[in-house]
């Protein structure tokens, strides 16, 4: 809040004072009074003039400019409506009356948010419960046709692996955007991981002609939660298997030895259709399909965007580089500084 602002939104009340000094002092001056007792006289007048305003304005500017500091700092976390409950009530009328209405304003968008998220997570939980019930009929149907043979069944089976898959991505979605964290970080043996990625998979990559080769010391150990890093992982191999590739080779390095940032990253590489440079950064955004997933189709534009929610959530790098034509390679990155373990703890 600015002098001049209050200033201008005051000019009636201070051309009424200095109208009103003008009064008493040509009063005074037809009455007779000395010229030194009226001077005196307005010199107090406008003392007092000049003391209300500086005291109103004092008042105002506190509490004006605390609020708008707090609604800033409050609107990076979008919780502007909490800016109420972080001040103190004023004590000059028109304050009092903002200070009211914003925190009837608050407390009905709290209400509305604590009835918002209510209803979200039961919504998730619900999603939740319902896929886990419609696993035991999936699984049932690939029991069944497990004894059957030829290219229906083959193609029965693939669908099913396929109806598998979406729920068990919808299944990680409804658990990556749930309020509460649902993962452990862990010390996890990365090539294990990676095999159980793979043999999850098997089907589908059997069913594509894909051949997986692993290179991965059987000692290395990163930091992740295990059922998280395996669905991340089997989304880039049911990407590679979409995307046309005959082969995937999987391997780790260490990189950065000996300093603060060391870390072990994970390369996943393909020999598939390759991404276009224009969608190469596009490639995590929810929903976005692209040239391929548009050519290919089946594309929901989520396996990716997925990968990039869970690893930002486990404090994981994840990166991409790919050549129209020439495969695409996904790395992930594993800090050795254990600090980030526990800052996401």
């Amino acid at each position: 809040m600015k002098l001049s602002e209050y200033l201008g939104d005051n000019v009636p009340v201070i051309a009424a004072w200095i109208v009103a000094i003008a009064l008493v002092a040509w009063m005074l001056t037809v009455l007779g009074v000395a010229v030194a007792a009226i001077v005196f006289i307005a010199m107090v007048m406008a003392a007092c003039l000049v003391f209300g305003v500086a005291y109103g304005f004092g008042r105002r500017r506190r509490f004006y400019n605390e609020l708008e500091t707090i609604v800033d700092a409050l609107s990076l976390q979008s919780e502007s409506h909490l800016a109420a409950e972080l001040i103190d009530r004023p004590q000059f009328i028109e304050g009092r009356i903002a200070y009211d209405a914003l925190g009837a304003a608050g407390k009905s968008m709290n209400d509305e948010v604590a009835r918002y998220r209510e209803m979200v997570e039961s919504y998730r939980e619900y999603v939740e419960a319902w896929m886990h019930e419609i696993k035991t009929p999936i699984a049932a149907a690939k029991l069944m046709t497990a004894d059957l043979h030829g290219p229906s069944a083959d193609k029965i089976k693939a669908e099913m692996g396929r109806v598998e898959a979406y729920v068990e991505q919808a299944l990680y979605y409804a658990r990556s955007t749930s309020l509460q964290k649902d993962y452990f970080i862990r010390e996890i043996v990365l090539a294990q991981a990676v095999r159980d990625a793979v043999k999850k998979n098997a089907q589908l990559l059997i069913e594509s002609g894909i051949g997986v080769s692993v290179d991965i010391a059987d000692g290395a150990t990163v930091f992740a939660d295990g059922k998280w890093l395996q669905f991340v992982i089997g989304q880039i191999l049911a990407n590679a298997a979409k995307y046309d590739a005959q082969t995937v080779s999987v391997a780790a390095r260490a990189e950065g030895e000996g300093t603060t940032e060391s870390r072990t990253v994970l390369e996943i590489a393909d020999d598939g259709c390759g991404i276009p440079a224009s969608d190469i950064d596009s490639v995590f955004d929810k929903g976005f399909t692209g040239h391929n997933g548009r050519t290919h189709g089946s594309s929901t534009g989520m396996g990716l965007y997925l990968c990039a929610t869970m690893c930002a959530e486990m404090g994981l790098g994840l990166g991409i580089a790919s050549e129209e034509g020439a495969g695409t390679r996904v790395m992930i990155a594993f800090p050795h500084d254990r600090r980030r373990l526990d800052a996401l703890r």
